[in-house]
């Protein structure tokens, strides 16, 4: 049969087309010569894709980030050649460590000029291979659509992840017939046998200790409810890594937070004292165990997990089992006998009473105000589904630790790479993803890093409030030199004279500084019935110290709990 010019597209039109058959309303990006013509192609679809200008491409990756993290969905981050490309990589690299399903589009020059050092030519590619769970060059027209939806699929099996897509100037100009197709889905994951499920279900039978130790993985599987229900069943405890906050409530008198090296005390003590562990979509990375060798040598540990290559890289385990963790998880749920452990029971609630004793005792910060101050109100005056920002750096650990998180994917903070500046962005992202008020509490080290996002904040409406710790430091960097470097604070004093106030009244955005818990209050009432982007700058002591913290290459007996360095365990 003749093909007809009807059924003929651009590949630059076979992009976007794509892109909204796999169900993406919302990508953003920032344009230069080699995506022009995706960008007509972009103008073109208007009404049934929007994009979101950004003010660099390191925040657009990043809000495409928190754009997935929030809603479940795959994130679309577009940019040009050379330095556009290039300025993806720090976003691609936090998506990967943290398992989150992004795409990323660029543009590079034609075909025939590749190899040639052309203008704004780099071989993305290449530069992506470590940071990207696949990536492609697209070299024929015609294979583009299937590209994209491969792609699609890729980062949302399994273990969730960025791809890239690059595609050459005359890949975008050339024509073929495109045909639409339904939104891919994830490819099948493997079921875990049932004699593994059998042991598992022994093991937790016979444990007096039970302690679930969650993760990500578990966080991006919705399991929040079957995982509370395990924990009641077998009578145990649950304690999350950073990337596993908000997939349990914290109202869940079972859910003990976060735990490792800034980690809640009672978390920290019980998966030491447990004598049997199951990790769940969890990695146990260095600052969530301490050191491997010394990790819980006396309990047994489950692991499951997505992906195998997880198994036994951190830690050596008694049962590793890889496959899907929702029908995992109800397995074992469904075929476990009820447990009682009334030992293990008092044993917790003295860990969590110690825990509060801890906190009482806790030096108060002498100037500014305390952090834990703002973050309780934060808690009091915010609604249960806001989403929760973080940059990286103590602000992000006070935040870990005190927060309260009713929701699932109400979090998003860089654990992995732990990527200053990633706050602002993934904010924007959350927030255009799930229309939902975002409050991202930040540093004034992180915050300068990507300050230039208000710009997109302010140009979208974005409904984000802004909460600056101000230590005129790097403070988890001179903390760090506090305890190890006998207080040499080598480059970690910022003293810096930025008006922040003033900076974001610039952008266009409200601004105040307060300083005092009172006028705190007053103003996050304020910001939160903003339309828009509001900043409230809180200065904090530049010497407070994020407690408790597990030492370099320490354990979880080492914890220290006293701000004068004694273990007060």
């Amino acid at each position: 049969m003749k093909k007809t010019r009807k059924n003929l597209m651009t590949g630059a039109q076979i992009a976007i087309e794509t892109l909204i058959e796999q169900g993406v309303t919302e990508l953003f990006g920032y344009p230069g010569g080699t995506v022009l013509d995706l960008y007509d192609a972009l103008y073109q679809a208007r009404g049934r894709i929007s994009h979101i200008l950004t003010a660099h491409e390191q925040g657009a990756a990043h809000a495409a980030d928190g754009y997935a993290r929030a809603t479940g969905k795959v994130g679309v981050v577009l940019a040009t050649s050379g330095p556009g490309a290039t300025n993806l990589v720090t976003g691609l690299a936090t998506a990967m460590l943290d398992s989150v399903p992004v795409v990323a589009i660029t543009g590079n020059v034609p075909t025939y000029l590749i190899g040639k050092d052309a203008f704004q030519e780099i071989n993305i590619t290449g530069v992506t291979i470590p940071i990207t769970k696949h990536n492609y060059f697209v070299q024929d027209v015609r294979e583009l659509a299937d590209t994209i939806r491969e792609a699609f699929r890729i980062a949302k099996s399994g273990r969730p992840g960025p791809v890239l897509i690059d595609i050459p100037k005359d890949i975008q100009i050339a024509s073929c017939p495109y045909t639409p197709q339904p939104a891919v889905e994830p490819f099948t994951q493997p079921i875990v046998p049932d004699a593994q499920i059998d042991k598992v279900v022994d093991l937790l039978s016979k444990a007096q200790r039970p302690y679930l130790y969650i993760g990500g993985g578990a966080a991006n599987c919705d399991l929040g409810k079957q995982l509370m229900a395990l924990s009641e069943r077998i009578d145990g405890y649950i304690g999350c890594s950073l990337m596993g906050l908000s997939a349990i409530p914290h109202t869940f008198d079972r859910f003990l937070g976060m735990e490792g090296m800034h980690g809640a005390y009672a978390s920290t003590m019980a998966n030491l004292n447990a004598d049997l562990i199951l990790g769940v979509g969890v990695r146990f990375s260095d600052r969530a165990t301490g050191d491997p060798a010394k990790y819980c040598k006396d309990a047994v540990i489950i692991q499951l997990d997505a992906d195998q290559s997880e198994i036994n890289k951190n830690v050596k385990v008694t049962l590793g089992l890889v496959g899907d963790l929702q029908d995992a998880v109800a397995r074992i749920l469904s075929r476990v006998a009820p447990q009682s452990h009334p030992m293990w029971h008092d044993e917790v609630e003295a860990l969590k009473e110690k825990q509060c004793k801890i906190a009482k005792q806790t030096k108060a910060p002498r100037a500014g105000i305390d952090p834990r101050d703002i973050l309780g109100a934060v808690n009091r005056l915010k609604d249960d589904d806001t989403l929760i920002a973080t940059d990286v750096g103590q602000h992000q650990m006070w935040t870990a630790q005190n927060i309260q998180l009713a929701q699932p994917r109400s979090f998003l903070s860089s654990g992995g790479l732990g990527t200053m500046g990633f706050g602002l962005g993934a904010a924007i992202g959350g927030a255009v993803g799930t229309g939902k008020r975002v409050i991202l509490l930040t540093g004034d080290g992180s915050f300068g890093m990507n300050l230039n996002e208000l710009a997109t904040a302010v140009s979208c409406k974005v409904p984000v409030v802004i909460v600056l710790f101000n230590n005129q430091a790097l403070g988890m960097v001179r903390q760090l030199q506090t305890f190890y470097f006998d207080r040499r604070y080598a480059g970690t004093n910022l003293c810096r004279s930025t008006d922040f106030v003033k900076l974001a009244e610039a952008f266009g955005a409200g601004g105040v500084r307060v300083t005092d818990l009172a006028a705190f209050e007053d103003a996050l009432q304020t910001a939160l019935q903003s339309n828009g982007p509001y900043l409230i700058e809180v200065p904090i002591d530049t010497d407070a110290l994020v407690l408790p913290m597990l030492p370099q290459s320490g354990a979880m007996e080492d914890m220290i709990t006293e701000q004068n360095g004694e273990d007060a365990t």
